[in-house]
């Protein structure tokens, strides 16, 4: 079986975009976008704003609704640390495992596990 890795599980981009605000930060699209632009490559802002939506409505990130000059804008924030959200992909894996190949995976696991 293939190892799991995070670029499997978030596009390039909204693991550059969660590496920016995972240190607890708190920071509007505009900053992100900033951040990302300094650091690392051509990007553009829509790409930036539709990426943390999405991870909005993965509940991977979390946000506020602040209501200004121009309309609304958002401020992103981390729902889970780094640790903490590939806890979560972790367990989701095993879950999946066990449902595809139940007491096959429990034995497994057991047997891997138990050495240790």
């Amino acid at each position: 079986m293939k190892e799991l890795k995070l670029k499997e599980v978030l596009s390039p981009l909204e693991d550059e975009i969660l590496k920016v605000i995972w240190p607890d930060k708190s920071l509007k699209v505009r900053e992100i976008y900033e951040f990302l632009k300094r650091n690392k490559k051509k990007v553009a802002l829509s790409s930036v704003a539709v990426l943390l939506d999405r991870l909005h409505q993965r509940k991977i990130v979390g946000r506020k609704v602040e209501t200004g000059r121009g309309g609304i804008r958002y401020t992103y924030f981390p729902l889970k640390d780094k640790r903490g959200f590939d806890r979560t992909i972790i367990e989701k894996v095993v879950e999946n495992l066990i449902k595809k190949f139940g007491d096959n995976a429990l034995s497994y696991f057991d047997e891997r596990f138990s050495k240790k």
